[in-house]
């Protein structure tokens, strides 16, 4: 028997279904999702939560005529398969497929595009505004989940809407989860609202009442609606006070429910909001019992839910198991994340040492703000967000810890590229924004041993602020030693010199973090065509190290680096503007990302198409030498 899904190539097509058929297809829809991101993985237990709202949603409004914004868009995967796209659902978050957020070349049907949480209601207060200076009709509908409550951003964007719109539809998609377990006092006050002993008795009164004025029936008793439905709904002060009139809280599985107060929002002349509860993981029991693994992840057993495990511990797991160790020995540290424990590594952390461990929501500038006041107080805050995260907090970084000098360490999760999750989600900045920042140190480690060294250091180190940023996943596999060892500050370390036998022309190579591997890669690569290398380990881009600079740069023919991180501000920039400083004018040959946002894919193909690789490096270096012979050159030093 035919798939009603197989019919769908556009939202008209939801609309010729009847609710009946409705129901169905959301059957039909979550299977697809669970059996197809089985084998590329992706954000699974958001968008199995969603499912019927998002049905209801393109049943009722008429996109993309209607604005449909979705907060993060993570899941969007079902609002992908119905605006024709659920025949590509198959290359979700690979290259050249489907991205795993809402894109708007992808689509008309994808307003905006988005991959960080509390974007979405400024964003849609914004098309509002525009509809109402235009004199258009469209309706704007704007679904967050709760956890982008927990963003000071949308609380701004709240306390604008009434000077800015008379007409703004706002769904809060309540499932208690970002990607951990909501915290806070919104968490606390949405709960109370669910479970408020009268909640029940107005849910079932609000849903019967919805019953009689089904149909047209809105329309016509619009006006009379306003007061019949304020006293069968359970108040919410904080969005009356800010302008919206609250509906709700509801069932956000109930399709017949959904499609009946949807059209009843639609007609109203005033900023609404809609409070519905769903379930994380709806339809798949492992997503259920671990709606924090499967909120995003890569390929897994359909039957089990289970993923294949890295052979070695990640940078994010040594992170949380040795910030542990570490705490547990200076009563001074303490860590900070942003909604984010499982995947920074702490929450092996918070189970050792939880009254240091604090994770304030999606909040990153609460979060630096918050651990410049601990460090204030003598305390080691170590801040662990994702480096695309992390610059959402650039003003506090600069003009809260840096300009105070506090103590403070960031540590940067998925620095560089962070392949299937795209241009959202690329670490590939941190470099520049932060080592521009006056009192920074920022360093990256070339393999895990040296990142746990780094931590060692970091937690030691009491002269001001500190960054260090790392890969998503593993490293070269060199587990980390015994004890730990202290790291000088700005010192790279030398892995090659020169080899006085190699009388070949002399390159001076210079890898920074996990890159350093490539380096070692390009050196063998380029001595086997008569090259001299010397290999180092940049270690700190911030303080640079001058003096290994001028020594090997000082005797090269020729300076090669290499970096996951754009080029323009990044590593290679610092070296150049290292060797300006020094006076030595030596041709450099820069291996990283180009000045544009990098699509979503895998990292090995990514890097093939842009040239991040040794080959590439060896390349530039070869064609420089066969096009320019090389002069004696002397060595100018700026005293």
């Amino acid at each position: 028997m035919a798939r009603f899904l197989d019919r769908i190539n556009s939202p008209d097509d939801v609309k010729k279904l009847n609710l009946d058929e409705l129901e169905i297809l959301c059957e039909e829809i979550r299977q697809e999702l669970i059996v197809t991101l089985s084998k590329t993985g992706g954000h699974l237990g958001p968008n199995l939560g969603v499912v019927e709202l998002t049905v209801a949603l393109h049943y009722i409004f008429n996109s993309p005529v209607d604005k449909i914004l979705m907060d993060v868009s993570h899941q969007a995967y079902v609002h992908k398969i119905l605006t024709g796209r659920v025949k590509q659902l198959h290359t979700i978050r690979q290259y050249k497929g489907l991205n795993g957020f809402m894109l708007r070349t992808e689509s008309p049907h994808d307003c905006y595009g988005a991959g960080h949480a509390g974007t979405a209601l400024s964003a849609a207060l914004g098309m509002a505004t525009a509809r109402d200076l235009k004199r258009s009709g469209e309706h704007i509908i704007c679904l967050a989940g709760d956890a982008a409550f927990t963003c000071g951003v949308t609380f701004e964007a709240l306390n604008n809407i009434t000077v800015s719109t008379k007409r703004l539809i706002v769904i809060l998609n309540d499932n208690e989860w970002s990607i951990a377990k909501n915290v806070g006092a919104i968490a606390n006050y949405f709960n109370k609202i669910v479970t408020n002993p009268h909640y029940e008795h107005l849910h079932d009164k609000a849903k019967q009442f919805l019953e009689r004025v089904g149909g047209k029936g809105l329309v016509n008793l619009a006006n009379k609606a306003e007061e019949a439905v304020k006293s069968v709904i359970l108040p919410s002060v904080i969005f009356e006070e800010l302008g919206l009139r609250y509906y709700g809280p509801m069932d956000g599985h109930d399709l017949p429910q959904l499609v009946k107060t949807l059209e009843f929002l639609k007609h109203q002349d005033e900023p609404v909001l809609l409070h519905v509860l769903t379930k994380k993981g709806k339809g798949y029991q492992p997503a259920i019992d671990r709606p924090d693994k499967f909120h995003g992840l890569g390929a897994y057993n359909l039957e089990t839910g289970e993923t294949k495990s890295s052979p070695t511990p990640t940078y994010s797991e040594l992170f949380g198991n040795y910030l542990a160790k570490f705490a547990a020995e200076n009563p001074k540290i303490c860590a900070i994340t942003g909604a984010m424990p499982t995947g920074t590594g702490l929450v092996s952390y918070q189970k050792v040492i939880a009254e240091r461990y604090f994770d304030v929501g999606i909040a990153e500038e609460h979060a630096v703000l918050f651990a410049a006041g601990l460090a204030t107080q003598g305390f080691r805050p170590v801040v662990g967000i994702y480096s695309t995260f992390l610059q959402r907090a650039f003003d506090m970084i600069v003009h809260d810890v840096a300009l105070q000098n506090l103590n403070v360490i960031f540590c940067m999760d998925r620095a560089g590229l962070s392949g299937d999750d795209g241009p959202t989600h690329h670490g590939l900045f941190d470099i520049a924004y932060m080592r521009c920042i006056p009192n920074m140190i920022v360093m990256a480690p070339k393999d895990e041993d040296e990142f746990v060294d780094m931590l060692y250091t970091s937690t030691e180190y009491a002269v001001g602020p500190l960054a260090m940023r790392y890969p998503r996943g593993s490293g070269t596999g060199v587990l980390p030693k015994d004890k730990p060892s202290l790291i000088p500050i700005g010192k790279a370390e030398v892995l090659q010199g020169f080899k006085p036998e190699n009388k070949g022309k002399k390159v001076a190579i210079f890898g920074y973090g996990h890159l350093v591997s490539m380096a070692e890669e390009a050196a063998g690569l380029l001595e086997k065509s008569g090259f001299s290398c010397a290999v180092i380990n940049g270690r700190f881009v911030k303080p640079l190290d001058k003096e290994n600079l001028e020594q090997f740069a000082g005797q090269a023919d020729a300076v090669l680096t290499l970096e996951d991180h754009v080029l323009p501000g990044g590593y290679g920039s610092a070296v150049m503007e290292g060797l300006q400083e020094l006076g030595i004018n030596v041709p450099v040959f820069r291996v990283g990302w180009p000045d544009e946002f990098i699509e979503h894919g895998n990292i090995p193909v990514l890097r093939e198409k842009h040239g991040i690789s040794a080959e590439h490096g060896v390349k530039l270096v070869c064609a420089y030498f066969e096009a320019s012979p090389i002069a004696t050159r002397k060595v100018h030093v700026n005293v």
